[in-house]
C-alpha cells in the first residue's frame, strides 16, 4: 500500500485545497487522474466560489459535496445547483466550458463549502465525443449498510450495487461513513483501488501500516486486500479506482489527452476564444504557463 499525503494550498480567504492527483507517486488511480478536495471553508457574506470559466478537454468531472452548495453553468446551456450528495457528472470530450459559484442567495448571507472534484479520463474512442452533462440528485444514488458502515455508490459499481450515472469506463467512487471500530473490506472487482480519507483515522489490515487521517489517499496494489480499520471516531472516505488506463495520458491545466497535439489544438482555440461560451458569463481567463505531464498506465 502507497500513502499520499498532499500538501494543502489556499486559494484566499481560508479557502484550502489538498491535491492527491497527480502527484509524484502516483499519476492515476484507475481512469481517475485528478483528486481534489475543497475545504471545508466558511465563506462570510458577500464572499464565495468564483471558479470563472474555464475549458475542459478529453475527461469527465465528478463533482460531488459534503457541505454547501456550487452552481454548475456550462457552454451546453446547463445550469444546476448542487448539494451535498448529490452528484455531477460533466464529459468534455472535444471540448466545453464551465462556471462554478456559489449562489447568489447563499453568498449574501454566508456559507460553508466542502467537497471532491475528480477527473476521469475518457476511453480513447471517446476523446472527442460530444460534451455532455448529467446531474442525479442524492435520493438516486443506491445506499447501503453493513458491518458499520453507511454506502452510497457516487459513479460506477461497488459493494453489489450500480449508480445510475453513466460512466464510460469501468470505475467505481464510493462514500463510505464509518462507526468508531468498524472493519470495511472493499471486493477486489476493480484492478485498481484507493482510498481517499476525508475525516478521522483509519488502519488497514496490515500490522505495520500506520494510521492514516485526513487528506491522505491510500492506494492498494492490485493483488493487495484493501481493509480499513476505523480508529476511535467516526470516519468518513471514499473508495475510488477501476480498470487501468488504456494509454498513458498528459494533464495540462484542464486539458487532459493521450496526445500532445490535442492540447495544443485545445490551447490554440482558447487562446483565439473559439471555445463555445457559457451563457450570461463574459469573463475570460488567459492559458498559464506552459508544462505538460504524463499519466502512465502503471500510475
Amino acid at each position: 500500500m502507497d500513502i499520499i499525503t498532499p500538501r494543502p494550498s489556499d486559494l484566499g480567504n481560508g479557502f484550502m485545497v489538498r491535491r492527491a492527483l497527480p502527484s509524484a507517486g502516483r499519476r492515476a488511480v484507475g481512469p481517475f487522474v485528478f483528486l481534489d478536495e475543497m475545504g471545508p471553508v466558511r465563506f462570510e457574506p458577500g464572499q464565495g466560489l468564483d471558479v470563472r470559466p474555464h475549458p475542459h478537454i478529453g475527461l469527465a468531472t465528478v463533482t460531488y459535496l459534503f457541505e454547501g452548495e456550487i452552481l454548475h453553468r456550462d457552454s451546453l446551456g446547463s445550469v444546476a445547483p448542487i448539494r451535498p450528495g448529490d452528484v455531477n457528472w460533466m464529459t468534455a470530450g472535444r471540448g466545453i466550458v464551465h462556471s462554478e459559484r456559489t449562489p447568489p442567495a447563499l453568498r449574501g448571507q454566508g456559507s460553508s463549502l466542502w467537497g471532491l472534484q475528480c477527473w476521469v479520463a475518457l476511453p480513447l474512442d471517446l476523446e472527442d465525443c460530444d460534451p455532455a452533462f448529467a446531474h442525479h440528485e442524492a435520493g438516486e444514488l443506491p445506499r447501503t449498510e453493513r458491518d458499520g458502515a453507511r454506502l452510497r455508490v457516487v459513479v460506477g459499481e461497488a459493494f453489489g450495487l450500480r449508480s445510475p450515472v453513466a460512466v464510460s469506463s469501468p470505475m467505481f467512487m464510493v462514500d463510505a461513513q464509518l462507526a468508531p471500530g468498524a472493519r470495511l473490506a472493499l471486493d477486489a472487482d476493480h484492478p485498481e483501488r484507493a482510498a481517499y480519507v476525508v475525516s478521522g483515522t483509519v488502519r488497514a489490515d496490515d500490522n505495520d501500516a500506520p494510521a492514516c487521517g485526513p487528506g491522505q489517499l491510500l492506494v492498494f496494489a492490485p493483488d493487495e486486500p484493501a481493509a480499513l480499520q476505523a480508529g476511535d471516531a467516526p470516519v468518513r472516505l471514499v473508495w475510488l479506482g477501476g480498470a487501468a488506463l488504456d494509454a498513458p495520458r498528459f494533464v495540462w491545466w484542464n486539458f487532459v489527452a493521450s496526445r500532445r497535439q490535442a492540447i495544443e489544438e485545445a490551447s490554440t482555440r482558447w487562446t483565439a476564444q473559439a471555445f463555445p461560451a457559457v451563457p450570461g458569463e463574459t469573463e475570460f481567463i488567459p492559458l498559464p504557463e506552459r508544462r505538460l505531464a504524463p499519466t502512465s498506465p502503471a500510475g
